[in-house]
């Protein structure tokens, strides 16, 4: 029994690290394409978080995962691996993406670059890669009425570390035994009990640091040309240019550019107990205790950027589904708001 369940584990092993091996097919645990009359495929996407949920399109920065079935003249089907809970995994086939891309393990992503998809559609041509008459091709719409983020905060300051204890102080020695009087045989007194160490006092705990300020940011609005409106949104400070493609029906983009929090301060360290006095006549007296260490101090929250944004009038009756956070210390930083022409921005 115990070397039945140790060649599956080894197996469930091999098959995890190696994906659809020989010995995988052996086991049943994989399906491969090249020994089955496959006549049409299908293909679909599903949630990341939900297999049930079926995905439709795809925003800038999401991603989905990708079934695939494959169907034979018996009315067999053999479903993809991961969220098709089938046996063939995705080596069996081959994959020409455009505008998205495609994983080994069946993750379809977009680009997070709207710029790379605007005014495109995405598509999947797919085939076994022993039948390459066989074709499927999944499209792959763009929707921009989702929310983003532009988050330029500055980091969180660094915890302070914690004190060390202070060392509980040595225990007093015990006195002499108590001897018998040689001429009496009366039990004398024991000797006298030593003294119990002092404990060691507790280490401060360290400051925390100053949470980083955050990014001053400029933000540049203007509404794309088209049938449907979008906005195109360029949000650039010193270290980072961010693009995004909003549909206001439904889309939005919150520009964040707070203070980082300050770091916790470490907590001191405990006191170490005295030692107990030794016991004898008379008893020796207990050590004292040692003092506790300090409580570091939190380190102070960054102050927020300042945000500046540049809106064309075009786009100005849209500017409802832009929203901005730059709190920090003392409160939040500047925010203007200027109406100007602004040019295509890509």
């Amino acid at each position: 029994m115990r070397n039945w369940i140790g060649a599956t584990i080894l197996a469930v092993m091999l098959v995890s690290g190696s994906g659809c091996s020989a010995l995988a097919v052996r086991l049943g645990l994989r399906v491969r394409l090249d020994t089955i009359a496959v006549t049409s495929l299908s293909a679909s996407m599903v949630s990341r978080h939900d297999s049930s949920a079926a995905v439709g399109a795809l925003g800038p920065g999401q991603s989905a995962r990708l079934v695939v079935v494959a169907n034979t003249n018996a009315g067999k089907h053999y479903a993809t691996v991961g969220a098709g809970n089938g046996k063939v995994s995705f080596d069996n086939y081959t994959m020409e993406a455009t505008t998205v891309q495609v994983s080994k393990r069946g993750t379809v992503s977009l680009p997070a670059d709207p710029r790379l998809s605007d005014g495109k559609v995405g598509h999947l041509r797919i085939s076994p890669t022993t039948r390459p008459d066989v074709v499927t091709v999944l499209d792959v719409p763009v929707r921009y009425d989702i929310p983003f983020v532009a988050d330029f905060s500055g980091a969180s300051g660094s915890d302070g570390f914690n004190g060390m204890d202070g060392l509980d102080g040595l225990d007093g020695q015990d006195g002499t035994p108590a001897m018998p009087d040689p001429t009496t045989g009366a039990l004398g007194n024991p000797g006298p009990g030593g003294n119990g160490g002092a404990g060691g006092n507790g280490w401060n705990g360290q400051d925390g640091s100053d949470g980083s300020p955050g990014e001053n940011v400029h933000v540049w609005v203007r509404l794309e040309p088209g049938p449907k409106p979008l906005l195109q949104i360029e949000a650039r400070s010193t270290r980072r240019d961010l693009f995004y493609l909003v549909d206001p029906s439904g889309g939005s983009l919150k520009i964040l550019s707070n203070g980082g929090s300050g770091g916790r301060g470490g907590q001191g360290g405990r006191a170490g107990h005295g030692g107990r006095g030794g016991s004898g006549f008379p008893s020796g007296s207990s050590g004292p205790d040692g003092l506790p260490g300090s409580d570091g101090r939190p380190g102070s929250d960054g102050s927020g950027g300042v945000i500046t944004l540049s809106v064309d009038p075009a786009a100005e009756p849209f500017l409802r589904c832009i929203s901005w956070s730059n709190h920090g210390r003392g409160g939040s930083a500047r925010t203007t708001t200027t109406t100007e022409p602004v040019a295509a921005l890509w």
